[in-house]
């Protein structure tokens, strides 16, 4: 999903890296209630990685699952900043430390030139916490939000 359709999508990856990336975030998935989005453009301009990671968590509409336990991964690759932001309900469980230390690990992956790896290691440990706070429940649990990776500008 492109948010700006006007806009020419930069290939960031290939198709094997894409699906890469979409098998780790349906990976986590598969043990939690939570979610888990990737969203990747080219430049974080005029704001914070954190404050950028915020809105487009807010325009993805990501604050409307159940539990409020979606967590989005921002990245602007060019500009090599990234940014973890999770909805209330997981950021009341985890707090900003922990998606700090989620993003020192990832750009020291990227430092290494894994980016990829990097990525996948991120949302790995995004869908750990899920996993320790939100467990799979087999009943009720529903794939609220789309697993694909969304690309800015």
């Amino acid at each position: 999903m492109n948010l700006f359709p006007w806009k020419k999508q930069t290939e960031f990856f290939s198709e094997e890296e894409k699906a890469l990336l979409i098998e780790a975030i349906r990976r986590a998935e598969q043990r939690t209630s939570g979610e888990v989005r990737l969203f990747v453009e080219s430049h974080c301009r005029y704001m914070d990685a954190s404050d950028r990671a915020q809105e487009i968590f807010l325009q993805l509409g990501m604050e409307r699952t159940a539990e409020r336990n979606a967590t989005l991964l921002y990245l602007a690759l060019k500009d090599h900043q990234a940014a973890v932001y999770g909805d209330a309900g997981i950021h009341a469980k985890v707090g900003t430390a922990y998606w700090q230390q989620v993003v020192a690990r990832m750009l020291e992956e990227f430092r290494h030139d894994h980016l990829v790896s990097g990525i996948c290691g991120g949302i790995d440990a995004l869908g750990e916490a899920l996993h320790q706070y939100f467990p799979y429940d087999h009943a009720s649990d529903k794939n609220e939000l789309p697993d694909d990776i969304v690309f800015g500008s």
